[in-house]
């Protein structure tokens, strides 16, 4: 299994990123790479999610594998006949003095996952990156 993360530290406690992490209807108006979702932040349903990378929208349509209220969430999404599977994730750590420590990533899995990762790596780390600057932007202004 091949796996990209990130982590960032947010100035605020994990509910507030809880809240806007799973508001997803607002999605558009801050996050540059997930620029929509449709569904609902529960477990086993099915989401539309648009994300835009190099420009160009893409549309996936994964299943809430995960939910732990104000900690973790996850979604499991494949392509290519089941070829390539990816376990995207949020996890929030408390990590005291009303930080919270984001670890968002996601996993790959399938026997396409080589060389779909080599093709996609790069640019959906950047994306990660630049989604995580966006919601500590987002959540600061906020506090």
């Amino acid at each position: 299994m091949k796996e990209l993360k990130t982590e960032i530290i947010l100035n605020a406690p994990k509910e507030q990123i809880w809240k806007v992490l799973t508001d997803f209807p607002n999605y558009g108006s801050w996050n540059p790479f997930i620029v929509s979702i449709e569904g609902k932040p529960v477990l086993h349903c099915r989401l539309k999610n648009t994300l835009m990378s190099k420009g160009k929208p893409m549309v996936f349509t994964p299943i809430v594998t995960r939910l732990e209220e104000k900690h973790a969430f996850e979604w499991l999404g494949s392509g290519l006949l089941g070829t390539f599977k990816g376990r995207h994730y949020f996890i929030l750590e408390d990590i005291g003095n009303g930080q919270t420590k984001l670890i968002h990533g996601e996993k790959f899995s399938g026997l396409l996952s080589g060389p779909v990762l080599k093709m996609i790596g790069d640019d959906t780390l950047l994306n990660f990156q630049s989604m995580n600057k966006a919601l500590k932007a987002r959540i600061e202004q906020e506090v």
